[in-house]
């Protein structure tokens, strides 16, 4: 499974592998946006740690997980 979330300009790639009957693991990559030193500096796919989870759960960790990445290399979002 995969999805895509936005993210103050970037995109946060998440795709779910299936390890046991309903329970996943979770990648989660940042792509886009126009700072290039976010991008190489984030770019690599990082695989949540603590799982397996639910679907839904691994796709909110792992959203939180970009959102949170993000945040701390270009800063907290004054809005």
């Amino acid at each position: 499974m995969h999805r895509v979330f936005s993210h103050r300009g970037f995109e946060i790639h998440v795709r779910l592998t299936e390890v046991s009957p309903g329970l996943y693991d979770a990648v989660f990559q940042i792509k886009g946006g126009d700072n290039v030193e976010v991008i190489d500096e984030l770019g690599a796919e990082t695989k949540l740690r603590r799982g397996p989870f639910g679907p839904e759960k691994a796709f909110l960790n792992a959203q939180e997980a970009g959102q949170a990445a993000i945040d701390a290399v270009i800063g907290e979002d004054e809005s």
